[in-house]
């Protein structure tokens, strides 16, 4: 969609970011009104940095429309992750190219800008695909964006995918209170990029770089700036992110559990999440923390691609699925009622049909809340494109279709135990209908209620009524029973931490 997701802010002034003293930036590249607009595909890493890129633009005098054709910056920021995502890219810049010589026609310039890991990944034979992109740069240089827009107004195509020396997140203005408050009460948080685990099929380690964690007093400053305009949920991001390992004060390395609990400190923000997390680096610290801190949220996204042991070895993963297993009794042992989601990938090379039905008996066996599941497509530079035994597409879209249904089923139980159930819920958008809010359970789940729009980044005790497929609806408790919202299932023992989902609560 266009703009920023979930849900796109107000236009904002040249005024609109400060520095750290509150007093307005002097430092314009640009002057007059323009206006930007961005469209962000893929991660929740490229909403928070199209939310940064925003930032960056604001004290050059650009404010964000909703309408492209009233644009003079058009930014992809784009996500290599899906199926043929570079030729996704082009052909939505053939749309734009359209509209902007349309624009020409009525003497209003355009400029064109791709970012994120596809602009990473393709860089100078971008700008040769596609002659009307005036700026290609990658996820590494947001805080160079009105630099580069100066450099392209005059006249200049910039190409701009190195890994600068500079960290990024020093360098980017920070947002007025103002309008950290217009994006409501929930945000992302950086604290980890890159990947050092070169799983065979992904190019992150290619696009994003070697895994970096941002100094904790850092975060911390970013995290107490959120929750003062209001924020109340606020999840922590990295390609990554339990391999986060960033230094405090003393120089002394915190872990992701360390800089949990060091956020759960701040008065005022009531929820924390964190995604997305490698089996890998799932240690004991961090499973602990899930049955300690009351503010970290029962819920965990938690990809494991496949479950047979040969491909996840082809994959480069670094466990088996008995590990898998084990980590996933020992989350639900900590906290019982734990919601768990994973990525699957299907039509791997070399993938057998008994394989595959590992990677079936495992959805079934774990009771996912949710999951996301895809065919396997070859990503150029990534070993797994070398490898032979490719799945014919038709095996790979029937065996799609199978895990899918699975996956389906297990939501639709997780979501239809939720029935009945009073749930805190965090009100933080309009709904729909008029009269209603939308918001998330514990459990991540959107829930819909009549309620007034004063309610909006507030907990409502809420009474679940009824479940569809992809959300639950309810309305406010007048008497919560609050104990409702803190039972924990048993695991059903003898199974490496499965539990039957009729029995199961979420």
């Amino acid at each position: 969609m266009w703009g920023r997701p979930p849900k796109a802010p107000p236009p904002r002034n040249r005024a609109d970011a400060e520095t750290e003293s509150g007093r307005p930036r002097k430092d314009k590249v640009l002057t007059g009104h323009k206006t930007f607009l961005i469209k962000t595909y893929g991660c929740q890493m490229n909403v928070y940095d199209s939310t940064r890129m925003s930032d960056v633009l604001a004290p050059h005098g650009y404010v964000e429309t909703g309408d492209v054709e009233d644009a003079d910056l058009v930014i992809l920021n784009t996500c290599h992750i899906r199926e043929k995502a570079a030729e996704k890219v082009y052909s939505e810049l053939g749309r734009i190219r359209d509209m902007a010589g349309a624009r020409a026609s009525a003497g209003r310039d355009t400029l064109i800008a791709v970012a994120g890991c596809v602009a990473q990944a393709e860089g100078e034979e971008l700008m040769r695909r596609a002659p009307a992109v005036n700026i290609v740069f990658g996820p590494q240089v947001t805080h160079r964006l009105g630099a580069l827009v100066a450099r392209a107004q005059n006249g200049e195509r910039v190409v701009e995918t190195e890994f600068p020396a500079e960290d990024k997140f020093k360098h980017m203005p920070l947002a007025r209170r103002a309008t950290i408050a217009a994006r409501g009460p929930t945000a992302f948080l950086t604290v980890q990029e890159g990947c050092d685990k070169f799983c065979t099929f992904c190019v992150v380690p290619y696009t994003r770089g070697t895994e970096v964690s941002r100094p904790v007093n850092e975060i911390l400053a970013e995290g107490r700036r959120l929750v003062d305009a209001g924020v109340r949920e606020i999840t922590l991001l990295g390609q990554n992110v339990n391999a986060y390992h960033g230094q405090d004060g003393r120089g002394r390395a915190c872990s992701l559990a360390g800089l949990l609990g060091r956020l759960g400190e701040i008065g005022g923000l009531e929820r924390l999440r964190y995604t997305t997390s490698h089996p890998r680096d799932m240690d004991d610290e961090l499973i602990a923390a899930h049955g300690e801190m009351e503010k970290l949220m029962p819920y965990l996204h938690l990809p494991v691609q496949s479950g047979a042991d040969r491909i996840l070895a082809r994959m480069n993963r670094g466990h088996d699925a008995a590990r898998y297993f084990d980590l996933v009794a020992a989350l639900r042992a900590a906290r019982p009622d734990i919601a768990l989601s994973s990525d699957f990938i299907v039509g791997f090379p070399g993938e057998t049909q008994a394989e595959f039905e590992a990677t079936a008996a495992m959805v079934e066996r774990i009771g996912y809340a949710q999951a996301y599941s895809f065919k396997y497509s070859p990503r150029p530079g990534t070993p797994a494109a070398e490898l032979g035994e490719q799945v014919p597409e038709e095996v790979k879209a029937e065996r799609l279709a199978h895990l899918q249904a699975l996956i389906h089923k297990g939501q639709d139980d997780f979501n239809a135990a939720c029935v009945g159930r009073t749930l805190a819920v965090l009100l933080d958008r309009k709904g729909r209908e008029a009269g209603q809010l939308g918001g998330r359970s514990p459990y991540l789940q959107a829930v819909h209620v009549r309620a007034p729009e004063a309610l909006t980044g507030t907990i409502q005790q809420v009474q679940i009524r009824a479940a569809g497929p992809n959300s639950l609806a309810g309305e406010i408790a007048s008497h919560p029973d609050r104990r409702a919202d803190k039972e924990r299932p048993e695991p059903r023992k003898g199974d490496g931490g499965g539990y039957r989902r009729e029995d199961a609560r979420p």
